[in-house]
């Protein structure tokens, strides 16, 4: 049987993808577990200087596996002592806390929790085949993985509420036009687009593109001066680094630096 998350290295960049195409990678405990094991040993692995999230087979994620909630409810439970919410609340924190560039690559549908997921990450880059379903009103239930704090970031507090309410689908042109995703390209282009940002954001100076993120996902809680503070500390740990040194050298020198993430 295959997993139901695969992992793959491409020098600096690592994929984890959801690997469930018979049900349009529709996320199940075991995914859930998965994936937070996957993105662990990523942050952990000391190497991996770029995140790509995907899934096989033409889609993203279909969101939650109700199939799986209607069998929990019937007895048929392999995770008794794990809750679906708070896994899945988990994995969405997970990849947004995540130091490393993350990177979202959008075939197909990414629907409910799979597209928290998807907004979790700092970039999105859809097919043009991509189309997006808040889909949790259409059940009669509200977001629930991190998605209302996430959507009005990116489309702003109305179009955030409309897309919500609405549970209605939207295209990937549409997505791209309301800020959802950042980029659309032709489904046979997709991958290769994605991995030509990734590696540009992997061969990237690590240690301050992290702190970088960190700065600017926490900004909204401080006042411009309190915000300074915290640059200033950002950049007494970035003048200690290997890329720092790396970086004043090759503007002296006049030539493209070449960062080590260290």
């Amino acid at each position: 049987m295959e997993p139901c998350v695969e992992v793959e290295d491409r020098g600096a960049v690592r994929i984890i993808a959801i690997n469930r195409p018979e049900v349009r990678n529709a996320i199940n405990m075991a995914v859930l577990v998965g994936m937070q094991q996957a993105i662990r040993e990523a942050e952990a692995a000391g190497t991996v200087r770029a995140l790509v999230l995907t899934g096989r087979g033409g889609a993203f994620s279909g969101g939650a596996d109700v199939k799986e909630w209607a069998d929990k409810l019937s007895g048929i439970d392999p995770y008794p002592d794990r809750d679906w919410v708070d896994e899945a609340s988990r994995l969405v924190a997970a990849v947004f806390r995540l130091a490393i560039p993350t990177i979202a690559m959008i075939d197909g549908a990414a629907v409910g929790a799979g597209l928290d997921m998807a907004l979790a990450c700092d970039f999105r880059i859809a097919s043009e085949r991509a189309k997006f379903i808040c889909a949790y009103t259409r059940v009669g239930y509200p977001p629930d993985c991190g998605g209302s704090w996430l959507m009005p970031r990116l489309i702003g507090i109305e179009a955030a509420k409309m897309f919500a309410y609405t549970g209605e689908s939207w295209s990937a042109a549409k997505a791209a036009a309301a800020g959802l995703v950042g980029e659309v390209v032709a489904a046979e282009a997709l991958e290769a687009r994605t991995m030509e940002l990734a590696g540009r954001l992997a061969s990237g100076p690590t240690i301050a593109i992290g702190l970088t993120k960190r700065l600017i996902d926490s900004a909204d809680r401080r006042s411009l001066l309190e915000q300074q503070v915290e640059e200033q500390r950002a950049g007494r740990i970035c003048a200690r680094t290997e890329d720092h040194a790396e970086g004043l050298a090759a503007a002296n020198e006049r030539r493209q630096p070449r960062f080590s993430g260290r």
